[in-house]
């Protein structure tokens, strides 16, 4: 290929990885290196269907063409592994050969490695690192994951096919790409557009008051809903502050005072808000956890001042409809106050008729009902008068009219109960004697109930057992003279009781559910604890600190979950589950520090592990000191800290997978992005 073609080559090349670049990813998670499944491979979750249909297209046409395996793998991060090492130790696990290429990107802590065969002479170095600077770096920064992962597989497919259609016929297939390309990024912004159009969409039926919902927002989303809700929050207290000025008019300012103190509280949150927008677009900068706590206190200080206006839109609405219609109400209020005053000589006789059959100690709840229902029927009568004559006053001044109207409905309300008691009265009274003993039965059934349940009820049992038991003694002891009243007591008493019984009886059964499971956990726990010991303490020559770190901390939870196992289940449920995972943790870190101990042996030692019992010495913790001491491996300083070495034994780092494993050796590029 001559150097004009070559260019042309190239240029064809940046323009088919532009193309790829234009698509989008999200969201992954963490992994310590592993055996690769699938050559699509996102633990992070940030392809869409889209997204991986994409990538398999385009890993499946580089098999096809080239007859290379790219596979791709999508994290959160390397866990602290160095990225070339993450992806050779990778490829290790994975038994790839010289036919097999790995793309690995952290997406949260944003590195990648980009490990290709030393066998893959087609490939040169020059090409690796043109196609990570020129395609796969600005994909990754641009979070365009599917382009980045389709642009390495076009772009290793270009570097290893053979030339011969001549620069004229690149030029062509330039200028179809570039008008390809073209209309790529026109559908890629319009596809973005669309996305952020629906993901602003979902973000308004978000609670603002609810810190968990604001936390899972993109944060270019929350800033837009905070933009959009500061103009409509201010927006809706200035038009609250126009309809409470009319209405204070016809009010007055007692009237209008309680909507005066809402409004007011309103404005506090919206200029508080208010406030954070202009130190956010000042031109001081904030950190993005500090612009991100400042936007979230935008949403929830908007969302208090509509809650205050919004808890006074009914009170308000209803004051505006009583003025508006005040001749209506006061004329229903009067017919109100006509049934009542009738009904007045026939609760007198039927008081009296009472007394005839009854001791007055029985009578004592409705002795004075007649009397009380006369005073409350002439406070109504007294209100309607003045509502009458406040209605009759000019607009502006009619405010008295609301406290009217309140009054007397309130002094009706009374009235007409008043005398439904006395009317009621003989029927619960025989009502009261013949249910009381059946009352007190079961009260006394409901306060046994409690005394069992009593170590899962708390504060709020104990109290309601309490007042269950005097009102079981008031019962005893004057049911025969105040029925009514023993009876009231007694129901109110044991309703409390039922709803505490209720909640007891619940955490009993929680209590026992946690129990159950813990048994189940604190076995597991306990299993995977000490198959995770025994595994480091017979490979300790070769385990690093995280993994011994991780099973401290899982014995130490391990030993809170057997402590609290009587006395608070959750809580050593919580300490079990705990146990379990660092457990895990520390068998996955363990096996890998024994993985990469057996890597850098084997290249030296094609015997196994370098000297037969003495490798397995050193591997099983045996000969720690000797290596220590540098008593192993022909006078090399093995154990020496500032040499390198994993945990201080064995030698420094080397390129996994060499000829006594898989027989790969693999060139590991990459970097941030």
């Amino acid at each position: 290929m001559t150097p004009a073609s070559t260019r042309t080559a190239r240029s064809v090349l940046a323009a088919l990885i532009l193309l790829t670049t234009l698509l989008g990813g999200g969201v992954a998670r963490a992994e310590e290196p592993f055996r690769v499944p699938e050559q699509v491979t996102d633990l992070s979750g940030v392809l869409d269907d889209g997204d991986r249909a994409e990538v398999e297209a385009a890993v499946d046409r580089l098999y096809t063409d080239q007859g290379l395996r790219l596979w791709v793998v999508l994290v959160d991060d390397f866990s602290g592994v160095p990225y070339a090492q993450w992806g050779e130790r990778t490829a290790v696990a994975s038994d790839f050969g010289d036919r097999d290429i790995l793309l690995a990107v952290a997406t949260v802590a944003r590195s990648y490695t980009l490990n290709v065969p030393q066998a893959q002479t087609a490939i040169s170095n020059s090409e690796i690192s043109d196609l990570e600077q020129s395609s796969i770096e600005p994909a990754l920064r641009e979070e365009q994951w599917a382009g980045a992962a389709t642009a390495a597989a076009t772009g290793l497919a270009k570097a290893v096919s053979t030339t011969g259609s001549g620069s004229a016929g690149l030029w062509v297939a330039l200028a179809v790409l570039v008008l390809v390309v073209v209309g790529a990024i026109a559908f890629g912004r319009i596809r973005t557009a669309r996305r952020r159009h629906a993901a602003v969409e979902a973000a308004r039926t978000v609670d603002g008051s609810d810190p968990a919902a604001l936390a899972a927002l993109p944060a270019d989303v929350l800033d837009e809903r905070a933009r959009e809700i500061l103009a409509e929050t201010d927006e809706a207290v200035r038009a609250s502050a126009e309809e409470l000025a009319a209405a204070t008019d016809e009010l007055g300012e007692a009237g209008a005072r309680p909507f005066t103190t809402a409004l007011a509280d309103a404005r506090r949150a919206l200029a508080e808000a208010h406030e954070l927008r202009q130190r956010l677009d000042d031109a001081i900068p904030e950190s993005p956890e500090e612009r991100r706590r400042m936007v979230e206190r935008i949403v929830t200080s908007c969302a208090e001042a509509d809650r205050v206006l919004d808890e006074k839109v009914a009170e308000f609405d209803e004051i505006r409809n009583l003025l508006i219609d005040a001749g209506a109400r006061l004329d229903a209020l009067t017919q109100r106050q006509v049934e009542q005053t009738a009904r007045l000589d026939g609760c007198t006789a039927t008081l009296e008729s009472l007394r005839s059959r009854y001791d007055a100690s029985v009578l004592a709840p409705v002795a004075d009902n007649v009397a009380l229902a006369r005073e409350q029927l002439a406070l109504a009568d007294s209100a309607i008068d003045d509502g009458r004559d406040a209605a009759a006053q000019p607009v502006g001044q009619q405010g008295p009219v609301v406290a009217a109207v309140r009054t007397a409905e309130s002094a009706l309300t009374r009235a007409r109960t008043l005398l439904d008691a006395v009317d009621h009265a003989d029927e619960d009274i025989v009502a009261a004697v013949d249910q009381l003993p059946a009352a007190i039965a079961d009260a006394r059934e409901d306060v046994a109930t409690a005394d069992r349940l009593a170590t899962h009820g708390g504060e709020a049992l104990a109290s309601a057992r309490s007042a269950t038991v005097a009102a079981i003694e008031r019962a005893e002891r004057s049911g025969a003279t105040d029925p009514l009243g023993a009876m009231h007591a007694l129901v109110s008493a044991d309703a409390a009781l039922d709803d505490a019984l209720a909640a007891a009886t619940e955490a009993q059964q929680r209590d026992e559910h946690a129990r159950a499971r813990l048994t189940r956990d604190l076995a597991a726990a306990s299993a995977q604890v000490r198959a995770a010991n025994e595994f480091i303490a017979s490979r300790s020559g070769a385990v690093k600190v995280q993994a011994r770190t991780r099973l401290a901390e899982a014995e130490r939870h391990l030993q809170a979950a057997q402590h609290f196992a009587e006395s608070d289940a959750p809580r050593a449920l919580q300490h079990a589950a705990a146990a379990l995972s660092l457990s895990a943790q520390a068998s996955h870190a363990a096996q890998a520090d024994v993985a990469d101990w057996e890597a850098t042996q084997r290249p030296r030692h094609s015997g196994g592990y370098g000297g037969g019992s003495t490798a397995g010495g050193v591997l099983t913790g045996v000969l720690i000191d000797s290596v220590l001491r540098g008593g192993f491996g022909g006078g090399r300083s093995y154990g020496n800290r500032r040499s390198g070495g994993y945990g201080g034994f064995g030698g420094g780092p080397r390129s996994f997978g060499g000829s006594g494993s898989s027989g790969r050796i693999g060139r590991s590029s990459g970097g941030r992005f």
